[in-house]
């Protein structure tokens, strides 16, 4: 491709996803199903301009993003965060998918001559869409709500099962890794030999590499090597007939414990979203509206039984699991939808001749119009719920207890030194919880000794900022010694989070200036502070009254340290 057809095709991209995102996420629709239509208008089934032929060939590469994701989710799939809700993620969670995913596989099977196929084509259209609804309940203020989760529960459990459905679809193929030739009880071993192998590299070999590369401050190096280590797991897996996807949930799920895991996450983040991005935007040029038309009616009829399929199973099962009526249709409706994993399985699923291009294009084109369905379904819950109980107001009732309590009082610190040491300390034994960042892998390490979630990572990374959830934090602490880097993440603070309050260290006079105009609430010069307190001390061993010892420290600190600040210093501000 010569660069000005790539410059062509690349803005052509750019126009289409950034209209359609930005007005399907005006619509509350989601950027999902706007990537979806960007890839409709600039496919080469569309009439008008496009960007490629090879969509196949964009697809294959794009399902590198799939990997990432995978990857991210195993990052985040903590046994105990698993073990909280096992009653809902592996209880309704795990019937939702399995009794769903049987009755689907029973009505397809008289479109498919495989019974097992028919099974795998249920099971993916039992899963529903993880963003989709997420954003949606965030934007309505109900991700805490007892309705928000529970489907949070149920779409985790679903999350989990991408992993052996996606491990399912070459065992289908008959492009598979390894050789037919090779007996079965062979093909196993090597199996367990690849995975081992990929254990040993996340368990042992990693996490040595990354602590080197956090020694010497290799960011870039940083970076490549988990790459490295991600696409390493994906090609073994994928050599041996296996998903590439199972590969980098195990590496994944591998570091989940290390402090390394949060910088990671705000690493991989942009890549995994721009790749998934063009996984949905190649999904859309896939889609055939011609051959769609072709079948329209066979089309309408999979989109009305599943969406009632959906709806019935989990109503049942959710007044089977002790909740309300409310709670069942409320959960019942909002997961009614197919899922944008399932492009991912039935694009695995045509990569490997699994299914045919007509399959595929049907199912791509049912799980668009079930989400495009999706706010309507929400809103008619809503009606539904409010006639049932029209006493309790909307919401008040579907709510799970403030917690406010221990989540909203949490205080995000950078900087495990001296300083961050003393302020972690303090509020630890006060009961208040902390999350601590720091750039020095044996300040981590000692952090870990203390008892501290001290953790490796930039504190003026703003992706680093969003995995850590800084925006319900309470308070952020900056003890780091690097004026530059404080400026650096004041910034990005106020700007990002304009409500969170930030006290940071300075280390004189004219550095807290700097401080306070970037945008700190407070700043304290170390310098000055020492003296201050020195001359305390001082003062009450001669004999002066503590109160008017106090007294006089308050009013230096309101009067801006101006009774104490020296010549040179006032030069210096100047």
């Amino acid at each position: 491709m010569h660069l000005d057809t790539f410059l062509f095709s690349a803005l052509l991209l750019l126009i289409a996803t950034s209209v359609a995102v930005a007005l399907f996420k005006h619509l509350g629709l989601g950027s999902v199903l706007g990537l979806l239509v960007a890839g409709i208008v600039v496919g080469p089934y569309s009439p008008g301009p496009y960007v490629t032929e090879h969509v196949e060939d964009v697809r294959h590469f794009t399902e590198l993003g799939v990997v990432l994701l995978l990857f991210i989710i195993g990052l985040e799939m903590r046994p105990r965060r698993l073990w909280a809700m096992r009653r809902e993620v592996f209880g309704l969670g795990l019937l939702q998918i399995t009794l769903t995913g049987l009755i689907l596989a029973l009505y397809f099977y008289q479109w498919q001559s495989s019974w097992l196929l028919s099974l795998l084509i249920g099971l993916t259209f039992a899963l529903s869409s993880t963003a989709f609804v997420i954003q949606i309940l965030q934007e309505r203020g109900e991700i805490a709500s007892r309705h928000g989760m529970t489907a949070f529960s149920i779409l985790l459990m679903q999350d989990l099962a991408i992993v052996p459905l996606l491990a399912l679809v070459p065992i289908f193929s008959e492009t598979g890794g390894v050789s037919a030739e090779i007996p079965a009880w062979q093909q196993l071993m090597i199996e367990i030999g690849m995975i081992a192998m990929v254990v040993v590299v996340g368990r042992y070999v990693l996490p040595f590499v990354l602590n080197q590369l956090a020694k010497q401050g290799n960011r870039e190096g940083f970076l490549l090597v988990v790459m490295l280590a991600v696409f390493l797991a994906a090609w073994v897996m994928d050599q041996v007939g296996l998903s590439m996807a199972l590969g980098a949930f195990v590496m994944g799920m591998l570091l989940s414990g290390s402090s390394y895991r949060l910088q990671i996450q705000a690493f991989v983040e942009p890549y995994k979203g721009l790749l998934m991005s063009l996984f949905f935007v190649a999904v859309g040029m896939s889609i055939d509206f011609n051959a769609i038309s072709q079948e329209l009616p066979v089309f309408v009829q999979h989109i009305l039984v599943i969406v009632s399929i959906k709806l019935l199973v989990l109503f049942l099962l959710a007044l089977g699991f002790g909740y309300s009526k409310q709670i069942a249709i409320r959960v019942s409706f909002f997961l009614a939808q197919g899922g944008e994993f399932g492009f991912v399985l039935f694009a695995a699923a045509k990569a490997l001749n699994v299914i045919d291009e007509a399959t595929f294009v049907i199912a791509v084109g049912v799980i668009s119009v079930s989400m495009l369905l999706t706010p309507l379904l929400i809103r008619a819950s809503d009606r539904l719920a409010q006639r049932m109980d029209s006493v309790k107001t909307k919401t008040d009732h579907l709510r799970y207890p403030s917690d406010k309590g221990v989540e909203g009082r949490r205080v995000i610190i950078g900087g495990y030194g001296r300083v961050g040491h003393t302020v972690a300390v303090l509020l630890h034994t006060s009961g208040v919880p902390v999350v601590v960042f720091d750039t020095r892998p044996d300040r981590v390490a000692q952090g870990k000794k203390d008892g501290l979630p001290v953790y490796y990572g930039d504190i003026s990374d703003p992706d680093l900022l969003d995995a850590a959830n800084v925006g319900s934090a309470s308070l952020v602490v900056l003890t780091i010694d690097s004026g530059t880097l404080a400026l650096r993440t004041i910034s990005l603070v106020r700007n990002a989070y304009p409500h969170i309050p930030i006290v940071s260290r300075a280390r004189d006079l004219e550095a807290c200036g700097h401080l306070l105009n970037a945008g700190a609430s407070h700043a304290f010069p170390e310098a000055l502070e020492s003296s201050l307190r020195l001359g305390a001390i001082a003062l009450q061993m001669v004999d002066v009254p503590k109160d008017d010892v106090d007294m006089l420290l308050q009013g230096v600190r309101q009067d801006n340290y101006t009774l104490v600040v020296s010549e040179d210093d006032k030069v210096r501000k100047k």
